[in-house]
């Protein structure tokens, strides 16, 4: 007996996060501590940073591409993808703000018409993780690629496609 698989396409979902992935910027994220104390993180260092009780944020560099600088390695492959697949590709960030993203790609030649941007607006790594599930249970891709720097999301987005019988592959960026 023949396969039903043999004669269906896989449904692949392309997704690549933004911030230290794609882009580095000059962009902060302000810490208001509950001493009063302020500092400022890199969204690198923010990748890492474990929340205090009382730190309050503010992400109005996010509402920009602040400076940006091409990380010309990743862009490179996520213009292949676009170029190739039939399918959306989805950058997937933890900004609030999705067209500042959207202009910067068509800024450097990339047709974001292919690309929907998810702007989370948080910085969770389950956040990813659930947003990925979602379109693996609600929109049945089952071809999953996913890249991202941080290391919490990689290790969030492994964890839960270990789960899923779907083929994936996760690649942690390293600077």
């Amino acid at each position: 007996m023949i396969s039903r698989n043999l004669f269906t396409e896989s449904k692949n979902l392309r997704i690549f996060d933004f911030d230290d992935t794609l882009v580095k910027t000059n962009s902060y994220i302000y810490v208001t501590h509950a001493n009063g104390m302020k500092s400022k993180l890199t969204p690198g260092q923010y990748a890492v940073y474990t929340e205090k009780p009382g730190d309050v944020y503010d992400f109005k560099d996010f509402e920009q591409v602040k400076e940006p600088q091409e990380i010309q390695k990743i862009t490179k492959i996520l213009r292949g993808i676009v170029q190739k697949s039939k399918e959306v590709v989805y950058i997937l960030t933890a900004r609030a703000a999705y067209q500042p993203i959207k202009k910067y790609l068509n800024d450097i030649g990339i047709n974001s018409k292919k690309i929907y941007v998810v702007a989370l607006a948080s910085n969770n790594p389950k956040d990813k993780a659930d947003w990925i599930e979602n379109m693996i249970d609600k929109e049945g891709y089952d071809d999953i690629y996913f890249v991202d720097d941080s290391e919490k999301n990689v290790s969030a987005a492994k964890q839960m496609l270990k789960t899923k019988n779907v083929k994936w592959r996760v690649q942690h960026i390293k600077h």
